[in-house]
Order: C-alpha cells, then sequence, then structure tokens
C-alpha cells in the first residue's frame, strides 16, 4: 500500500459488528431464563439448540485481554473512543442521535436532524458501552445506558414501531410520515441494530427492560412483513434485520422470529423490480457472485450464514460458499477490503441493458480493483470480518478466520487513527497529496463523518473482540485470534476450563498457552495455523508434536487447525511458533492496476510504503524494490510503542515529467 503526506516515521509500516450474537449464553443461563418466562408469559420461549454449527462462541467477559496489542486497541477504545463517540451521540453539534429519541419519547421538542439511519448508529453506541461494561463493570456505563433505554422504551409506539425519523415528522404534521412509506429510510436496518443490542443487553446484565422493547419492535416486523406481498421486499436496506431477528429467537426462543427471517429470505426472491444495489435482482440461491452495495451484500450474507446455523439448509450454505470463492478469490483486496468502488453499474458489461442499474459503493468486476480510488467502506470490511466468523462457527475451516484476521488487522483498524478519535470511511490502498480526481469522501480522518455508521461500528467491533478469540464445541476449544489474554469458559457440554495466553503477536509468532483449570478426561485442543505462515512447530510440555493426520483443513489450501487431544490438567503448556516471513506479494496479472507491483506481508499485517520515509525529491512512483534482496524485519520499541518495520533496499528510477 502506498501513501504519500501522511508524516508518520516508519520504513514500511502497516495501515491499520461483529454482530454474531452470543447464542451460548442463553443454554447456560437457566435463572435468566427463569426470569424471561416469569416476565414475559406470552411468548413461547425455550432454551435454542444449535445442531448444524462446528463451534459457539464464548462469552463476551470470557476473555481479557492482558497486555499488547488487543490490550492496547481495548484501552484506547475505553479511554478515547467511547468518550469521544458519547460526546458525539448525546450532543447536538455535528447532528442528532440521542435528542431525536428524547424529542419522540416528548422529553424536550424539537424535529428531527440527521441521516435516517442514525438510530441504527445511536444503537450500535448502546452496544459497545453495553460489552465494555461486560468488561470492567464501570456504574458510570451501566448509568448511561439505562437512561437511554429508558427513553427509548418511553419513544416507542405501542405497537412496537420505532424509527424516531418517521415518527418526528408525524408529529410535524407531515402526512406522508407513515411507516414504511419510503425504502431508503432503513427503518429494518435501523430496528435489526435495536433488536441485536437489546439481546447482549440481556446476555450481559440479566435484565429483560431493553429485551422487551425488541420484543415488541421484532413483534410489530412478524405482524408487518409475515404476508406475502413482495411489494414488502423492497424495505430491506441493509438487512441487518435478519441478525436482529435470529438473535431475538435465540434469546427468547420464539419460533416466529426464525420463521419471519425464513420468510423475509423467501419474499425477496419474489420482489420484481429489484436490482443488484440490494441484491434482489434475482433469487438469492442463484446468486454466485459477490454483487451490488458491499455493506449490504455483506450483511445479507451475515443473515444467510445466521439462519443456516438454525436451519441446516444445504442451499444456503452451497450459496455462501460460492459467493465467498467469487469475493476471496476475485474481489477483495489483499487487506481485506472490499466494495472497491466509489459507483458502479450492474450488471456492468451485460446484454441485458434495461436492468443494469447504478451502484453505490459497489463490488465491481471481477478483478476491478484500484488503488487510489478505492472505496472499501469500514463497515464493509467490519461485515467481512463479521460473515467470515460465522462461517467459520458454522464448518470449523480455519480459511474463514484467515480472512477475518486479515481484514481485522488492515482494513478495520485503518478505520480508525491511533489517538481513537477521528476516522475514515473509505480505506484506499494508495493515496496522493495531490489526487488525480475529486472523490466524495476524503482519504484524511475526521472525528466526524456525515455517514456516522463507522465508528460505532469499530466500537464494538473491538469491545467485542474477545469474543471471537476463542469458539468452543462439545469437546473442544478452538484457538482463532491471538494475543495475550486469560480466557476463562465452558465448552458447550458445560465443562469449565481456564487458560492463559502470552504472545506479542502479530509482531511475532512465538505463543505459550497454559492450562490454569480443567475438569475433563480429554478434550481437544484447536490451534489456528494461518494461511500466511511458512511453518509451525509446536510442542506440549516442551515435547515437540506432530501434526500428520491431526489436521482440520487443507494446508495447501491456506490455514488448517492442528488438533491436540489428550486428557489435559492444570499446568499443561501449548508452545507454538509460527514461522513470520516477510513476502513479496505478488497480484493475480488480471487486476491490471498491479501489474508490475508487490505488497509487502509479514504475518497477518499488510505494510505499507510512505513518502514520508523516502528521501527529498523522490516520489513514491519512481520507488523499484529489488527482486534479488528480500526486505528484513526488525522490531523498533520506540515507533508507536513498538512494532515491527521493514527494511528495503530500493533503486530510485528517474522521474518522468507529464504534463497534461
Amino acid at each position: 500500500m502506498l501513501a504519500e503526506g501522511r508524516g508518520i516515521n516508519l520504513s514500511m509500516r502497516s495501515k491499520r459488528n461483529h454482530l454474531f450474537f452470543r447464542y451460548q449464553r442463553y443454554l447456560f443461563n437457566p435463572l435468566v431464563m427463569g426470569l424471561l418466562l416469569l416476565q414475559f408469559t406470552s411468548a413461547a420461549f425455550g432454551a435454542v439448540s444449535l445442531t448444524f454449527v462446528a463451534a459457539h462462541p464464548v462469552g463476551y467477559n470470557d476473555v481479557q485481554w492482558t497486555h499488547g496489542f488487543w490490550a492496547d486497541r481495548l484501552g484506547l477504545v475505553k479511554t478515547k473512543t467511547i468518550p469521544a463517540l458519547r460526546a458525539i451521540m448525546d450532543g447536538t453539534n455535528y447532528s442528532q442521535f440521542f435528542r431525536n429519541f428524547q424529542i419522540a419519547s416528548g422529553m424536550t421538542n424539537g424535529v428531527y436532524r440527521g441521516a435516517p439511519f442514525n438510530d441504527g448508529e445511536f444503537y450500535k453506541f448502546l452496544e459497545s458501552e453495553i460489552v465494555l461494561y461486560s468488561l470492567d463493570k464501570d456504574p458510570a456505563l451501566k448509568q448511561h445506558f439505562e437512561q437511554a433505554i429508558a427513553v427509548i422504551a418511553k419513544a416507542q409506539r405501542p405497537d412496537g414501531y420505532i424509527h424516531t425519523k418517521t415518527l418526528l415528522k408525524a408529529l410535524a404534521g407531515d402526512t406522508n410520515a407513515v411507516p414504511f412509506h419510503d425504502p431508503v429510510d432503513f427503518e429494518t436496518y435501523d430496528m435489526g441494530h435495536l433488536l441485536t443490542a437489546a439481546c447482549v443487553h440481556f446476555h450481559v446484565t440479566g435484565s429483560t427492560n431493553f429485551l422487551s422493547i425488541a420484543m415488541k419492535c421484532a413483534d410489530y416486523m412478524v405482524a408487518k412483513f409475515g404476508t406475502d406481498d413482495p411489494e414488502l421486499a423492497k424495505f430491506i436496506v441493509c438487512p441487518s434485520h435478519y441478525m436482529g431477528l435470529l438473535d431475538t429467537y435465540r434469546a427468547t426462543g420464539d419460533v416466529r422470529y426464525l420463521n419471519l427471517v425464513k420468510h423475509l429470505l423467501e419474499m425477496r426472491n419474489k420482489f420484481i423490480g429489484g436490482t443488484d444495489d440490494n441484491q434482489d435482482r434475482i433469487a438469492f440461491q442463484n446468486q454466485t457472485n459477490a454483487i451490488g452495495h458491499s455493506v449490504r451484500a455483506n450483511y445479507l450474507y451475515c443473515g444467510a450464514a445466521d439462519l443456516y446455523a438454525e436451519t441446516g439448509e444445504p442451499v444456503l450454505m452451497k450459496t455462501l460458499q460460492g459467493i465467498w470463492t467469487n469475493l476471496v478469490d476475485q474481489k477483495m483486496y489483499i487487506t481485506g477490503g472490499c466494495g472497491a468502488l466509489f459507483d458502479g453499474a450492474s450488471p456492468d458489461g451485460g446484454k441485458d441493458q434495461k436492468n443494469i442499474t447504478r451502484v453505490h459503493q459497489a463490488y465491481g468486476r471481477n478483478y476491478q480493483l484500484p488503488n487510489l480510488t478505492a472505496h472499501n467502506e469500514t463497515c464493509a470490511n467490519i461485515a467481512n470480518y463479521m460473515w467470515n466468523e460465522r462461517m467459520f462457527l458454522d464448518t470449523g475451516d480455519a480459511c474463514y478466520m484467515d480472512v477475518a484476521e486479515t481484514a481485522l488487522y488492515n482494513s478495520v483498524l485503518s478505520g480508525v487513527a491511533l489517538d481513537g478519535t477521528n476516522f475514515l470511511y473509505v480505506n484506499p490502498l494508495k493515496h496522493l497529496d495531490k489526487m488525480p480526481v475529486e472523490l466524495r469522501w476524503a482519504h484524511k480522518r475526521s472525528p466526524f463523518l456525515s455517514s456516522f455508521c463507522c465508528p460505532p461500528n469499530l466500537a464494538r467491533t473491538i469491545t467485542e473482540l474477545g469474543a471471537s478469540a476463542y469458539a468452543v464445541s462439545s469437546n473442544g476449544l478452538w484457538v482463532n485470534l491471538y494475543g495475550a489474554n486469560r480466557l476463562g469458559t465452558r465448552l458447550s457440554n458445560g465443562t469449565p476450563i481456564e487458560l492463559t495466553q502470552e504472545t506479542d503477536y502479530p509482531w511475532n509468532g512465538e505463543l505459550r498457552i497454559r492450562i490454569e483449570k480443567i475438569e475433563t478426561l480429554e478434550m481437544t485442543i484447536h490451534l489456528r495455523i494461518p494461511g500466511w505462515c511458512g511453518s509451525a512447530r509446536v510442542s506440549i510440555n516442551h515435547q515437540p508434536t506432530h501434526s500428520d493426520g491431526n489436521l482440520t483443513g487443507t494446508p495447501a489450501a491456506g490455514g488448517f487447525y492442528m488438533n491436540l487431544t489428550r486428557a489435559w490438567k492444570p499446568g499443561d503448556e501449548i508452545e507454538m511458533s509460527l514461522d513470520m516471513p516477510t513476502k513479496l506479494m505478488i497480484p493475480n496479472p488480471l487486476v491490471e492496476e498491479d501489474i508490475n507491483q508487490v505488497a509487502i506481508q509479514r504475518g497477518p499485517v499488510v505494510y505499507c510504503a510512505e513518502s514520508t520515509d523516502l528521501p527529498r525529491g523522490i516520489k513514491l512512483s519512481n520507488v523499484l524494490l529489488s527482486q534479488d534482496e528480500l526486505p528484513s524485519a526488525r522490531f523498533d520499541r520506540k515507533l508507536l510503542g513498538g512494532v515491527v518495520v521493514i527494511d528495503a533496499k530500493a533503486t530510485a528510477r528517474k522521474a518522468d515529467e507529464w504534463d497534461g
């Protein structure tokens, strides 16, 4: 990745919701389920049993990052990002978020301000506060989100409908302000994030005050969308409600919410006049390519993966795997970024001219991956991570966690500055001081974006990341993401396990996992060996172990899991050394913009060459790397709190002068 004028002193360096609802909590929380049964006797509650998944995520507070990379990122979110977002969400300087709920509840006077999806962004912010509270039990956090929940409850209509833009415009006398009048009012998007945030709150606190709001909202959606009217399918912009409804089903056991998601997916197949912008031009089961608006697409794929976890419907997984292959092989950047184009047309270049429509932040053609004008919205990259985590949980295949990790380190974290308070909407792979074209979204981080979806999405992704580091099955523990942490959880069969992980990952591949507590005769620990790894050495209690016949996945196809099965006991230690070669990554020659270029990658991190590190008068475009002398890595303790930098010898060719 190339950047000019960033002013950060590095030789070559890295650029820097996860909404898989933690359904496992309800399988092991009979007290909370009892409270629900007492308070909501009208619903058909019951424990939700997922039989079509390979693994379950661990709890939000089951993992404590102790030090190192992810502990630093989480600390930054806690001390900088959350306070900065709270000031914006509660205030009115840039836009209105919480104030819209206050007006709708009758607490104050005013009119609606902001984008139609501002409600959803406020719910995502609350979700990040709720999960952060689960980690450190800060009473100030709880006081803030509980006060907000009380206001949301007052703003909600008796029939369960809640969307402050419509509610406030109706109060102002707008006769067109009726539910589901405008397909791009993002009502279902907002409601989906409400449902998920409420279910997270229920899991973390055991309280049902937010969940009761979600259930009323979900009941409204069942009544509204439970018909066979295909016209209603057009109200599916950014379908977070698929995930939210399934979260609510898992929390309550009310099968109506599961059935509604099935119905919604079928209904979109019947919609006449759909476009690739919303992935409804052709039936979902007939799609083989990642198409259209990248955030809307990735949310759809997340919802379908969640539905597969509940139903095991083979056509869902077949469709998802086909789309995933197209994305990863032909439409995804090396950083895990996706949605390459600011604007596109789809189906692009097809014979069916009458169906070609404009698509924003679009998946373009296969191999159409510009660098300077890359869009790669932060939310699209986060949703790519979310989808891949779900695909892993559904299948147990390491290739999905490889993609999730790539996105996390490179195209997700690039969306927030190291100060934690400035954000990028787009994540290009190349930046120039003097851009040849004027683009809608700047390449400079800012404290506020007019489309303020990415910052709260980043906050909740990082706060919830510990729950993605591990997964559990009936007799196994999956180690997915590496970082220094403590884990205390239970396997799916209820067996408790505690361990500690020590590592300086991603700067080196040395890891040590120590079993602190375990109550089982025999179990399997699945260690992810990333696809970028040159070789891996694993020992148990200082005795080397061999992987022959003991793998999940195919090493030749990328990452895999090394499966260590034995009668574990407290004090057992696993030591793993992942080889981290510095690689020159050569692109597929069909990516025309990358011909004669290479990227530099070490471990999961893709590095960035910057003009600030070059001699005066030398432009990045004139720098040539030698193929005969590979770059070398070294750890710089003084830079950015300690990072690995890449040193390389290069040649500067004579600059060509161009005028027009």
